[in-house]
């Protein structure tokens, strides 16, 4: 059996995000992480691997740095890393980025593909169903639980307060959430095999049916008008009520000229 887990490398938001001029993410000048939803599904990979026997490959896009969430992935037990980067590839929206993982999936034999549900740093939710859209495979997302059983996987999807309990054929696409399940460390062991084992890289002329126009900040049709950090929220309206009454008087007021009660 052979599984394709796509990960990403994203921002560790505790510490803060920088922008570009053009709008786009600084991504070279942030600490960085693997998206805690793909690492949830790169988890479920492992675990069919432990219980079945199957080969897991890990591949990326991004920039040169995101190998290192390819190393963390070696590390965890994954087989294969492939990192997709390139100049022109860089600025991809969700469309971008799904095209160009499309077509280097292409390159490759799967039985199963496992995505993250949505990235930390644009929580779009689309580029799973967008692969699975490119490739003509069908995709069950939101998956909180996951089993294979011969051909088909079986999939606990989570539906607002409650859950839909759906079975799919395999070749599909699942999209992960990190309530799937809680990743494993790594092990030393696994670290030192992960710098011994080579990383693949790709670029543009390894893509398969993948037009120019779509990739890269001019292939991608979402548009950022305005990027800003974190805006400071002012001091407010500041009151001293002498008492308890007229404290409880002055907030009431408030909520009544506000329309919440």
């Amino acid at each position: 059996m052979k599984i394709i887990v796509c990960i990403k490398q994203v921002p560790d938001t505790k510490g803060g995000v920088k922008f570009n001029p053009d709008g786009t993410l600084d991504r070279s000048g942030m600490l960085a992480i693997m998206n805690p939803d793909d690492k949830a599904g790169l988890e479920a990979a492992l675990r069919i691997k432990d219980e079945l026997g199957a080969e897991v490959t890990a591949i990326t896009m991004g920039l040169p740095k995101a190998a290192d969430v390819l190393r963390e992935a070696l590390a965890m037990g994954a087989d294969k890393a492939i990192l997709v980067t390139d100049r022109m590839l860089g600025g991809a929206d969700t469309w971008a980025t799904s095209v160009t993982l499309a077509g280097a999936i292409r390159n490759l034999e799967y039985d199963l593909i496992i995505t993250g549900r949505q990235a930390i740093d644009g929580d779009t939710a689309q580029v799973g169903p967008q692969i699975a859209e490119h490739l003509g495979l069908p995709v069950i997302s939101y998956a909180e639980g996951l089993e294979v059983k011969g051909d088909k996987v079986s999939v606990k999807r989570m539906f607002d307060d409650r859950h839909h309990m759906l079975e799919v054929k395999m070749p599909c696409l699942i999209t992960a959430l990190a309530e799937l399940n809680e990743p494993r460390y790594m092990t030393p062991g696994g670290i030192f095999d992960a710098f011994a084992t080579e990383i693949t890289t790709w670029g543009r002329d390894n893509l398969i049916d993948v037009k120019d126009s779509d990739l890269g900040l001019k292939g991608s049709p979402t548009k950022i008008a305005k990027a800003s950090d974190k805006v400071r929220k002012g001091a407010g309206e500041k009151v001293a009520p002498e008492t308890a009454e007229e404290a409880v008087e002055y907030i009431v007021g408030k909520l009544t000229e506000k329309h919440v009660i």
